[in-house]
């Protein structure tokens, strides 16, 4: 029944990743009851993303916004569809607002549920260097959204616990704050040990300043240099 419904909704297929998650004794307490997820992952263009070279360009941050938008707007429906066949479920908005990131979350720069994680548990890739998730699919080219379940659910696909990445340093040496120090991401591998949030962050609001005139926090230049899924092409 699910997975007849995201079928229904996530159109056209290539242009999405979805999985299955358990995610019990891993969410904030209030997500209490609602231990399952869904992961789903909306291909970036790629014709968008190749030009973010030195730095996030117009049109990407209007494809990022404009992505972010659509995926709530679609998660909402999907939670609709299964609420309307007895299945109790939580839509989670794709990204937090800049106002949020600045006070909410400003210590920590961690929300209330990671996509991430979600994606990870959810067997769908890995956490980068850079702090990216992977898609084995789509490799870092894509927006992640989730939606919680009371209904149990089996994954499909084995959980991911560590980064496939090895020894490629390509994002870490591209970063031009260099926010990451090359060590790899497992599940028992605090997000601090392998990359510093709050350089990334002031960078991104500097590029946004400077090169988009906009108080946003952006960059994008791991996302194009990553080699996997590079034109939708190279799977691991």
């Amino acid at each position: 029944m699910i997975e007849t419904i995201l079928r229904k909704h996530l159109l056209p297929s290539e242009d999405y990743i979805f999985g299955f998650a358990d995610l019990t004794g891993l969410l904030d307490t209030k997500f209490n009851g609602f231990n399952y997820g869904i992961s789903i992952g909306k291909h970036l263009e790629d014709t968008i993303i190749d030009p973010v070279i030195n730095g996030p360009t117009r049109e990407y941050y209007d494809h990022y916004k404009q992505y972010n938008k659509d995926l709530a707007v679609l998660t909402k429906k999907i939670v609709s569809d299964l609420k309307n066949n007895g299945i109790e479920a939580i839509a989670i908005e794709p990204t937090v607002t800049t106002d949020a990131l600045d006070t909410v979350y400003l210590r920590t720069l961690k929300t209330d549920l990671s996509h991430k994680m979600v994606a990870t548990r959810a067997g769908l890739g890995w956490i980068g260097k850079t702090d990216l998730f992977i898609s084995k699919r789509f490799g870092p080219r894509l927006r992640l959204v989730s939606i919680l379940l009371k209904d149990q659910v089996t994954p499909k696909t084995k959980q991911v616990n560590k980064s496939r990445c090895g020894s490629c340093r390509i994002c870490v040496d591209i970063c031009p704050i260099q926010a990451a120090n090359d060590k790899l991401w497992d599940i028992n591998v605090d997000r601090e040990e392998f990359f510093n949030p709050w350089k990334c962050r002031t960078q991104c609001v500097e590029f946004g300043r400077s090169m988009l005139g906009v108080d946003a926090r952006i960059c994008g230049i791991c996302v194009a240099a990553c080699p996997v899924g590079q034109n939708n092409k190279k799977v691991i």
